[in-house]
């Protein structure tokens, strides 16, 4: 369980999302909103479904991404266009070495990944990912393997606690899809290997 320290972290960054002004040692990049506006530029539409995880579903989803969840407490924001559902997004809010980072995922109606986008990082600016690494994710076709960093993804030279944290954070949206919006998931097998050629910032 995450500390009473980390917990308010967890909050502020969450508060932070929503208002845009950051207190010292923290970066907010872009709140909620305008995530959520960049992301569906043509939606009609963004519904908040908040959702509390009964027990089945949280061991399925950490069996399935084989990361932790930092709460049971999950908002899925779905776009809709024309009538129909144009994408999804997650927003995951986790624990890089001691202090908290925030990023979007970005989902199309199949589940496949869009856009991951950092929205608040409270570690050192030298440690963030870049847009170049994250960037990664986007359109993979090999996502049945899962996300393996070290292999399928590049790791960050100097920063492997950031590359493992923003991997381990995107396998766990797409486990929520899977199990929240499809209702199904199948496991996938994940090694972790320590950082491999940078894929961009550090």
């Amino acid at each position: 369980m995450p500390s009473r320290r980390l917990t308010l972290s967890f909050a502020l960054a969450a508060l932070l999302l929503a208002t845009g002004p950051a207190p010292a040692g923290a970066e907010v990049f872009a709140s909620k909103q305008e995530a959520l506006a960049t992301a569906f530029p043509d939606a009609e539409r963004i519904d908040r479904r908040s959702l509390v995880l009964s027990d089945a579903q949280a061991e399925r989803i950490e069996q399935v991404a084989r990361a932790r969840l930092e709460s049971r407490l999950v908002t899925l924001y779905i776009a809709i266009q024309d009538d129909a559902v144009s994408g999804y997004a997650l927003i995951d809010v986790h624990q890089v070495r001691t202090l908290p980072e925030a990023f979007m995922v970005v989902l199309s109606p199949e589940g496949e990944i869009r856009s991951v986008r950092i929205l608040a990082f409270y570690e050192p600016p030298e440690y963030k990912p870049s847009d170049r690494w994250l960037a990664q994710f986007e359109d993979r076709e090999d996502r049945e393997a899962g996300f393996q960093l070290g292999s399928s993804i590049h790791g960050i030279a100097g920063s492997t606690l950031s590359a493992r944290a923003v991997t381990s954070g995107v396998r766990r949206s797409l486990a929520l899809f899977e199990v929240l919006v499809t209702g199904q998931a199948a496991p996938v097998a994940i090694h972790e290997k320590a950082a491999g050629p940078a894929g961009g910032g550090r």
